[in-house]
């Protein structure tokens, strides 16, 4: 079986595994991250989004051939302060209903506070828009992702 070397959450390490299994399966099953979560399978959903070469990617639709040599970052790789500023501001407007779609959440929102700091609405609802919530938490998403970059700047 080929080796492949990664860097997850700032570790580098090495898994032997086939050409075409989905990154997320890497990450969940051999590396036991469980955070990040199955949701459709067909990068739908969002669920099982994290952070390839600082970009927000579908883990399940990227085969670990194609994550050969980059860094990804997990949702319990989130501990930058900024990114800590994140998960605090989903929980004091407590956006999770079951949660089981919050991470990958998370790891958009934190990739788009990266690269646009005091994001407008329309701007939230775009980049949230490939992120689905199947109990409609919506709203309280957008809040906190705003309550989120209005504490970053301060």
């Amino acid at each position: 079986m080929p080796s492949y070397k990664l860097t997850i959450n700032s570790e580098s390490i090495s898994v032997e595994a086939s050409p075409d299994i989905p990154l997320l399966w890497v990450i969940r099953d051999m590396l036991g991250l469980t955070g990040t979560k199955y949701g459709c399978g067909k990068g739908v959903c969002g669920a099982c989004t994290v952070h390839f070469n600082g970009s927000p990617i579908k883990s399940c639709t990227m085969a670990i051939e194609n994550a050969d040599g980059g860094a990804i970052t997990t949702i319990e790789g989130l501990v930058k302060e900024k990114e800590i500023m994140i998960k605090e501001a989903w929980i004091q407007l407590d956006v999770p209903q079951c949660g089981y779609c919050q991470a990958g959440q998370i790891m958009n929102a934190a990739a788009l506070l990266v690269n646009n700091p005091n994001p407008s609405n329309v701007e939230i609802d775009n980049t949230m828009s490939s992120n689905l919530c199947r109990c409609g938490t919506y709203s309280r998403i957008k809040q906190a992702i705003s309550l989120a970059a209005k504490n970053i700047k301060q």
